[in-house]
């Protein structure tokens, strides 16, 4: 029987049928009596490189999904990883989603939209739950018939051609996933990320317009250490300096009366921002920060600290030295690192500037190509931006705010589970003692 059984095939029928589309293999399958086969069968690549690209999601400890399009039913976020017993409202969002709202001003969109927010989920009774928290925003003046046109032809220089290349399949209405509009989701979600932080370590983060076209603000008319959101709310440009604020709104006006637009530079600081925040290599802070940022629609440069002007200096030069200050921490005199050294915060003003490029949806007549592939002109309809900068503001504080907590939270987990070295560290919980941490 034992010696029966060795030398039946190993393949069954069923197994065999399975290679029946191929004669030559299965011919060959058979006259193996005796050999025992093994057959695996694997995803045609490995595991590891099979990765999750939807593109949605930013953060790992704070975790935050955007979703909906301009001209759907409405848009909005839903935040994973919020620690509980917060207290937050929507009053809170609110405050920073009317500064990005459009229609504030003859220098932003005329589209209509409250913006108004509604919490979902993740607080009872004024306070965060821990779990996830959804909050939408309806769009209420959605104008789709005014994208007719470019649901044929493609907008130069906007998402129109290459989100055809990548889904082959797009929302034609107003730039679906590619609109602004998808940042009502960031900004709310990083009015939470703001709160955290001020009412945990005192961290501010202020952005406010530091150019327009060729209105360039001079660094050294804004003191850091004493801006506040009433300077720079002042006026409509978002520009904390009323005279430069006058030339950039003419620069603006000049070209929307001619249906064109104009690009320019946000500038954010982030105050009282906590040591060690941070990681070396490949999770730098100002990596992260840069990741965050450049992930808004029409940004195109990145500068952090001296950036780009500090290669015209030499390391005597751009070095920042070190001191003791009166309260025995050390300090830099000087901040060309831009409050980041090795990837990680050392307690100075971080600050940085972002570039955003002229709205690419004008009134003016262009040279463009249609879906099916036929040379055409197109004058774009609907309602833009002259200059995208003034509301970017907002947005450039909420993924700041985002990209912060997040490291805040994982250098508390890594670094202050057990006791610190007082010698070197700092706590992130200075000022409270251990009977006073809320429970």
């Amino acid at each position: 029987m034992a010696s029966s059984l060795s030398t039946k095939p190993f393949l069954t029928a069923s197994r065999t049928d399975a290679f029946s589309g191929f004669a030559p293999l299965n011919s060959d399958l058979r006259s193996l009596s005796s050999v025992y086969l093994q057959v695996s069968l694997r995803p045609r690549f490995p595991k590891k490189l099979q990765i999750n690209a939807a593109g949605s999601t930013y953060g790992n400890h704070f975790r935050v999904t955007t979703y909906g399009e301009s001209h759907g039913g409405g848009v909005g976020c839903v935040i994973d990883g919020c620690p509980p017993r917060i207290p937050l409202s929507e009053a809170d969002m609110q405050e920073d989603l009317d500064r990005r709202r459009p229609g504030q001003s003859r220098i932003t969109t005329p589209r209509k939209e409250t913006d108004t927010c509604k919490i979902f989920s993740g607080v009872s009774e004024g306070l965060t739950t821990g779990t996830p928290i959804h909050v939408f925003v309806p769009n209420t003046d959605q104008r789709g018939h005014d994208y007719s046109e470019m649901s044929l032809a493609y907008r130069p220089s906007h998402a129109d051609a290459t989100y055809d290349m990548k889904y082959g399949v797009r929302s034609v209405q107003g730039g679906g996933r590619s609109s602004a509009r998808e940042t009502i989701g960031r900004v709310a979600s990083g009015a939470v990320a703001k709160k955290i932080l001020k009412n945990f370590s005192g961290t501010e983060i202020f952005a406010y317009v530091s150019q327009v076209h060729k209105v360039v603000l001079p660094e050294d008319l804004i003191d850091n250490y004493n801006l506040t959101l009433d300077q720079i709310e002042s006026n409509i440009v978002r520009c904390p300096d009323p005279e430069y604020a006058e030339k950039m709104i003419s620069a603006i006006d000049a070209v929307r009366v001619r249906g064109d637009s104009v690009g320019g530079v946000v500038t954010c600081i982030v105050r009282n921002c906590p040591r060690g925040l941070g990681s070396p290599v490949f999770d730098k802070l100002e990596a992260e920060l840069a990741k965050a940022v450049m992930s808004l629609p029409a940004t195109k440069g990145f500068q952090f600290g001296s950036g780009f002007a500090g290669t015209f200096l030499t390391g005597s030069e751009h070095n920042d030295e070190f001191y003791i200050d009166q309260h025995g921490r050390t300090r830099t005199r000087t901040n060309r690192s831009g409050g980041i050294q090795g990837g990680i915060s050392n307690g100075e003003i971080i600050n940085m500037r972002i570039a955003f490029k002229p709205t690419s949806t004008i009134g003016k007549k262009q040279f463009t190509v249609t879906r099916d592939k036929k040379e055409t002109e197109l004058i774009a309809r609907g309602r833009h931006d002259p200059c995208v900068v003034p509301r970017a503001v907002p947005m450039v504080e909420a993924m700041v705010a985002l990209v912060l907590v997040d490291q805040l939270m994982a250098q508390y987990a890594q670094c202050n589970l057990f006791p610190v070295n007082s010698d070197l560290q700092e706590s992130l919980l200075p000022a409270l003692e251990r009977e006073e941490v809320p429970l």
